[in-house]
């Protein structure tokens, strides 16, 4: 399954999940048209309320990001929106990698990486950049 949501994390379950859900269909994993597991049956895969993937759900449908079909289930919309997202997030994969390529090439590690992404990102929303 795509899905996997930490209560750990002190994140809210539906939001976990709106962002595993979003994540599958930047990378590919979940394509427009392409239909969502049944509520139920993913609140029994991952043992928490229905109530729950049902809010996720309504969030992604408010969002354009899938689209709920009475009696057919939810399906990843295939609007302009999600694809320009998609597009997007995609060019900013390659740019990542790339940089994550040339900070391998200089003898940085993964964890190393991620402290100066984390850093910079920090930087740009504390100075008003572009943060997310």
């Amino acid at each position: 399954m795509l899905f996997r949501p930490n209560s750990s994390l002190g994140v809210p379950i539906y939001l976990q999940l709106m962002e595993q859900v979003k994540h599958a269909i930047e990378t590919g994993a979940l394509r427009p048209g392409e239909q969502l597991p049944g509520i139920r049956p993913l609140a029994e895969e991952l043992v928490i309320n229905p109530n729950t993937v049902a809010k996720a759900y309504r969030e992604l449908e408010h969002e354009d990001v899938i689209e709920l079909r009475h009696g057919a289930g939810a399906f990843v919309s295939g609007n302009a929106r999600a694809k320009k997202l998609t597009d997007r997030l995609r060019a900013g994969q390659a740019i990542v990698a790339a940089a994550v390529e040339r900070l391998h090439a200089r003898g940085v590690t993964d964890d190393e990486i991620r402290r100066l992404f984390e850093a910079e990102l920090a930087g740009l929303t504390r100075t008003g950049g572009h943060g997310g």
